[in-house]
């Protein structure tokens, strides 16, 4: 289109009037703001209240593409994500894409609709999808606007109908279509397409006439209320020159396209053709710890102004043993009492079994009843066995012998050998010693056979146990809740330089080139292009020293110029 430039405000507010008149329009209901500034170096060109809080309308959504841009960046969701559509975001009045309640769709369906149609009910659904709420996303966006230094936006939903506290201003819009273009270049040609697939339907732009009217221009959103009028921000290139603009108050659409027409046609004459390129920083997000306690309900032993104690009854100590039986002990038997010969008879006779040796504990179960001709061989034996003790020259042994009998019908268990016990030091019960002989054991016994690992006394416990409710932690005063503020990237103050370039274009073509390649070390990186006197130095900053080393011995590997800075 043809458009006759003004030199100053006076005349352009004077076109613009005269635009309305043959319109026949009625005057802006809404407040008029404007702003211009240069998109390489973020200067200023032209501003008419343009730090007026006014309603944004559909610019909103300039913010919730951001934020959802910023979310896929970092990794939080994926372009193909899908999306459930909530009964508020259902009944979204129009303009909107048509979305059910209750339906899946993808992330990227949802970002062309808010971009190119500028659909309510698309909008709302990615607010949703990402914080969960409407109220929480737009207290999100809301922190977003002042790391991107926009001080005159609050926002209180994702797609800008007019609600009490949501405002904005043509400075601030102009910011933020400034940090979509720079900060994420990969989808910003979304605000340049007339029309695109949205999943359930073909959606066409809302921006499309100024597109096709003005020379050079690719974005970005329009806007409209009733009571924010025809609301425009719009970014245009004419050689080596861009510019960003933000209008409020159109209106009509014609009159807000036309106004920006004028805008632009004279900010470009007033803008030199080269100048130094000075990038927006990207947002720097404050992250907050808050530490948690937990509440539980109060005990007595919790609430008593100290601890309780629990005094333990100390242990007697072991009954001392006699010296010499705590050194050793002896297993042999006493000497058997001589038995008689008559009372051996009788016994036998009778069908008894003898008696045992004293020391000798037998079973307590009954023991089972002899066979027949049983009895006659006890007798044999006890016979056999007084006539031996008649010859013999020891009665005590022989006295002792007639236990064996006994014995042999049952065999005792053999005693669990002890620390440094010998086979020669357990005495058999079946072949007790004679009374010459004991002590001769007793000697040996002494002598550390069957001795006894003396133990230490234990070691006195602790006679208080202060006992503590579980899960109540300390009795003390809590100490005072700490929020510590830290910036997301702190650590990260390393970079890589990839040398030098003749054009901005190649070195911008080469780090998005590189963070698609290798987004497992650029994933979290800055990418920015300084202008120096040797050339276009492309640089990814906003890294760890052992992430910057590791991308240069990389691309070193591949012939690629790379060298670790400082940040």
């Amino acid at each position: 289109m043809t458009v006759t430039r003004f030199p100053n405000a006076f005349r352009l507010w004077s076109f613009a009037l005269l635009a309305v008149a043959l319109l026949g329009m009625p005057a802006a209901a809404a407040p008029f703001a404007a702003y211009v500034m240069d998109a390489r170096t973020g200067q200023p060109i032209y501003r008419q209240n343009s730090d007026t809080r006014l309603h944004p309308a559909s610019l909103t959504k300039m913010m919730t593409l951001y934020m959802a841009f910023s979310a896929i960046e970092s990794g939080r969701v994926r372009l193909d994500s899908k999306f459930t559509v909530s009964s508020k975001a259902a009944n979204e009045p129009p303009s909107k894409l048509g979305l059910r309640a209750g339906q899946q769709i993808e992330l990227r369906y949802l970002i062309r609709a808010a971009a190119i149609k500028s659909a309510n009910d698309a909008a709302t659904a990615i607010g949703e999808g990402l914080a969960g709420s409407e109220a929480a996303f737009a207290q999100q966006m809301t922190q977003m606007a002042r790391a991107l230094g926009m001080s005159n936006s609050q926002f209180r939903n994702a797609h800008g109908l007019t609600s009490d506290g949501h405002y904005s201003t043509a400075h601030d819009m102009s910011v933020l279509g400034r940090h979509l273009f720079y900060d994420f270049p990969q989808y910003y040609n979304l605000f340049s397409r007339r029309s695109a697939d949205a999943g359930i339907a073909q959606v066409a732009s809302t921006n499309r006439r100024f597109l096709d009217d003005y020379a050079g221009a690719d974005g970005i959103k329009t806007g409209y209320t009733r009571a924010a009028g025809f609301n425009l921000t719009a970014s245009a290139q004419r050689g080596n020159k861009r510019l960003i603009a933000s209008v409020f108050g159109g209106t009509s659409t014609a009159h807000r396209n036309q106004v920006m027409a004028e805008l632009l046609d004279s900010s470009f004459t007033r803008i030199p053709d080269r100048v130094r390129e000075v990038r927006p920083a990207r947002p720097q997000m404050l992250v907050q710890a808050t530490t948690r306690r937990a509440q539980v309900a109060a005990t007595p032993a919790a609430t008593q102004p100290e601890p309780q104690r629990l005094v333990l009854q100390a242990s007697p100590a072991p009954v001392s043993r006699p010296a010499a039986a705590a050194s050793t002990l002896v297993a042999a038997a006493p000497a058997a009492p001589q038995v008689d010969l008559t009372e051996a008879l009788r016994r036998a006779t009778e069908g008894a079994m003898p008696a045992p040796a004293p020391g000798v504990a037998l079973a307590s179960s009954s023991r089972p009843r002899p066979r027949p001709g049983a009895a006659r061989m006890g007798i044999e034996e006890a016979i056999a066995t007084a006539v031996a003790s008649d010859t013999s020259p020891e009665p005590s042994a022989a006295s002792a012998s007639l236990a064996a009998p006994v014995l042999a019908a049952s065999a005792r268990p053999r005693p669990s050998p002890r620390r440094n016990a010998t086979a020669g030091a357990i005495v058999a019960p079946e072949a007790p010693q004679t009374a010459a002989a004991a002590p001769e054991a007793q000697t040996s016994s002494a002598a550390g056979s069957l001795s006894l690992d003396s133990s230490s006394a234990p070691r006195p416990r602790s006679e208080t146990v202060i006992l503590a409710a579980m899960g109540e932690g300390d009795l003390g005063d809590p100490a005072a809740l700490e929020v510590v503020r830290r910036p997301s990237d702190s650590g990260r103050n390393w970079g890589v330089s990839l040398g030098h370039y003749r054009s901005q274009a190649e070195a911008d073509r080469l780090l998005l080139g590189l963070a698609l390649q290798d987004g497992g070390i650029f994933g979290n990186a800055r990418r920015h292009v300084s202008n120096t006197n040797k050339g276009f130095e492309p640089r990814f900053v906003n890294l760890s020293k052992g992430h910057a080393e590791l991308a240069c011995d990389r691309m070193r590997s591949r012939a690629q110029t790379c060298s670790v800075i400082a940040n």
